[in-house]
């Protein structure tokens, strides 16, 4: 039984990377299914599907180099980690992006600094 479904989605789309599959399998949830939304908008993936209970994610590459090379779960349910809009972090000088939830829904560490609000830091992308 999986206790962190977030780490357990990122995991399991990096690790597609590590292996150059173009497909990934992750358990549907609204939170993993807008993780994969942003990652899409990032440029992170090339598009994901619900199937049922489950995501189907396509991975995207540039050549053979994959779009994603690395995430770091930073907020977990033993720790979670909030920061308020001024100490949101910058992932590798913004070239990564941090996944922050806040009251006005899931987004990026940019969306957040622009519209001014803080939250739960759960990972960084990059």
């Amino acid at each position: 039984m999986v206790t962190d479904n977030v780490a357990d989605t990122l995991i399991r789309i990096k690790n597609g990377y590590m292996s150059t599959r173009d497909e990934v399998v992750v358990h549907f949830s609204k939170l993993n299914l807008n993780i994969c939304n942003l990652l899409q908008e990032e440029g992170y993936i090339a598009s994901c599907e619900r199937k049922d209970n489950e995501i189907a994610v396509k991975l995207k590459y540039d050549g053979k180099d994959p779009s994603l090379t690395d995430v770091k779960r930073v907020s977990k349910p033993s720790r979670r980690v909030y920061m308020g809009v001024k100490s949101l972090p910058r992932v590798l000088n913004g070239m990564g992006i941090a996944l922050v939830s806040t009251p006005k829904g899931l987004m990026t560490d940019k969306k957040a600094r622009k519209l001014g609000v803080g939250g739960e830091v759960m990972a960084e992308v990059w």
